[in-house]
């Protein structure tokens, strides 16, 4: 039997498109406000070293000014996607500050001059050619997991770290 053709079925294809984009305009508007209005750093949650990065974060960043989010949560793949970034093989961490993107050892360095003394003395890391600290930061990067290993154990939000999630930072706005 062949599908039917023609008049309802062309205006229900053509409505659900159109929808759709719709809906793809309003969630790309949503991460371009939530971009604007917040510090963002984005880590691979299932990466032991990365884990230990945001708790290190947590620990250090006592005004809760960056807000972390795991890659693979739907607001973190939503941010990947927005800047054209894979979803599925992530090899750096994001640092997004004051609506400008950050990658590599970039990211880093940025992260680390407002985190206050001793961290900012991290610095002079700009003296570096940026190639340079990015062949570096690459060879840590792609190799963490053979590195650092994985871990089932993701960091999750608690009732005393929830300020440095951007999940929560947007339920509380």
């Amino acid at each position: 039997k062949k599908p039917p053709s023609g008049g309802f079925f062309m205006h229900l294809k053509r409505y659900i498109k159109e929808n759709l984009k719709k809906e793809v305009l309003k969630m790309e508007q949503k991460i371009e406000d939530i971009i604007q209005q917040y510090d963002i750093i984005l880590f691979d949650a299932i990466c032991v070293i990365c884990n230990g990065w945001a708790k290190f974060l947590i620990r250090h960043d006592k005004p809760a000014k960056f807000k972390l989010v795991s890659a693979q949560s739907p607001l973190g793949e939503a941010i990947l996607k927005y800047y054209n970034m894979s979803t599925e093989h992530y090899s750096t961490m994001l640092v997004i500050k004051d609506g400008q993107l950050y990658t590599e050892s970039t990211a880093l360095l940025k992260v680390m001059q407002h985190l206050g003394l001793p961290f900012s003395l991290m610095n002079s890391g700009y003296l570096i050619p940026r190639f340079i600290r990015d062949f570096l930061y690459r060879r840590v990067a792609l190799n963490r997991y053979q590195l650092f290993g994985i871990t089932d154990n993701c960091l999750l939000p608690s009732a005393e770290n929830k300020s440095h999630f951007l999940e929560h930072a947007i339920r509380e706005s």
